[in-house]
């Protein structure tokens, strides 16, 4: 479970809804006056109407990494299962609010890069809630061999810096059992979900494994951006297998991942990934054509008329 500090209250893990739902039913009285023919008047039918709408958080960049922020809704195709739909909901350089789970590998083989990834989350904080939404909030979150809240979602400063610089290094890594536990955590918040994971990439001692990180992350319509710390240059005493993982599950969930070795790379990193949140398209379409069934996981693919364009956006989403 994930353990939570300052007596903050426990959250309750949520099922994950990747889309907006609506139901409305209307069932007509049935009048109290006596049927002029003798029998009783037959029972009003009642209609429900079911409206998904599939959220997708769209980043594009040209041939340079730069991101591209004056596309069309004609600019973008959209597939679900393999069918094309029809894109109901277009924004550029969306708004939405967002609530950001930063998670911080406090792990014993992080201890030496530790005080630089606290320095650089601490100056990453301020600039993520000064520059967007008033409604973005963060969670600080750290991992060992446990997973612990140390702050719920808020705007609070402050106290962020506190808990940061309280933070030690120890024991093994359950890299996949926190993402699985905090994307329970951030499943029912409104708006944009993203979770910045600071680590060093390996996995040391979880009970989950890849599939379920991955499917609760898709579950709870979260955007990936880990920075992997990265101790020395060469692949030797780097966990190559965990970076590759890591990669993945951004890619998986529309995301990106980076690499920082030093200081000043850790800055460039958190930099770049607030400039996504900031340049995010929202792509939205009502399912047509396909198979219906809760707990479906649909394929989804989006494609650009400009196809020597870089696109990052889920692979899928879960039917509720």
């Amino acid at each position: 479970m994930v353990r939570r500090r300052s007596g903050i209250a426990a959250t309750a893990l949520a099922l994950f809804c990747v889309s907006a739902f609506a139901a409305a039913q209307f069932k007509p009285a049935p009048s109290s006056a006596p049927s002029q023919t003798g029998l009783e008047p037959q029972q009003a039918p009642t209609f429900s109407v079911r409206v998904n709408l599939v959220r997708l958080l769209v980043s594009v960049r040209d041939k340079s990494g730069a991101p591209l922020t004056d596309l069309d809704k004609t600019d973008f195709h959209v597939f679900d299962s393999g069918l094309p739909q029809e894109i109901a909901v277009f924004e550029r350089n969306t708004s939405l609010p967002l609530s950001v789970a930063i998670m911080i590998d406090t792990s014993g083989s992080t201890q030496i890069e530790l005080h630089n990834e606290v320095d650089s989350v601490v100056r990453f904080i301020p600039t993520l809630l000064n520059a967007g939404n008033p409604d973005d909030a963060f969670a600080l979150f750290t991992f060992n061999w446990r997973t612990n809240m140390e702050l719920d979602f808020s705007r609070n400063q402050h106290r962020a810096e506190h808990v940061l610089h309280a933070l030690r290094g120890e024991g093994g890594t359950s890299l996949y059992d926190s993402i699985y536990l905090v994307s329970d955590t951030i499943a029912d918040r409104e708006g944009r979900h993203v979770m910045v994971l600071v680590t060093d990439g390996g996995d040391t001692t979880s009970y989950k494994r890849y599939g379920d990180a991955l499917k609760a992350a898709q579950r709870a319509d979260v955007v990936m951006y880990p920075v992997i710390v990265v101790p020395i240059a060469s692949d030797a005493g780097r966990n190559v297998g965990g970076e590759h993982a890591l990669a993945t599950l951004a890619e998986s969930t529309g995301g990106r991942i980076f690499y920082a070795q030093g200081f000043e790379q850790l800055d460039r990193s958190f930099a770049e990934i607030l400039h996504a949140l900031r340049t995010q398209y929202l792509v939205g379409f009502y399912p047509r054509n396909v198979r219906e069934q809760p707990g479906l996981f649909h394929p989804v693919k989006v494609e650009l008329r400009d196809p020597s364009l870089k696109i990052s956006v889920k692979t899928g989403y879960y039917q509720p």
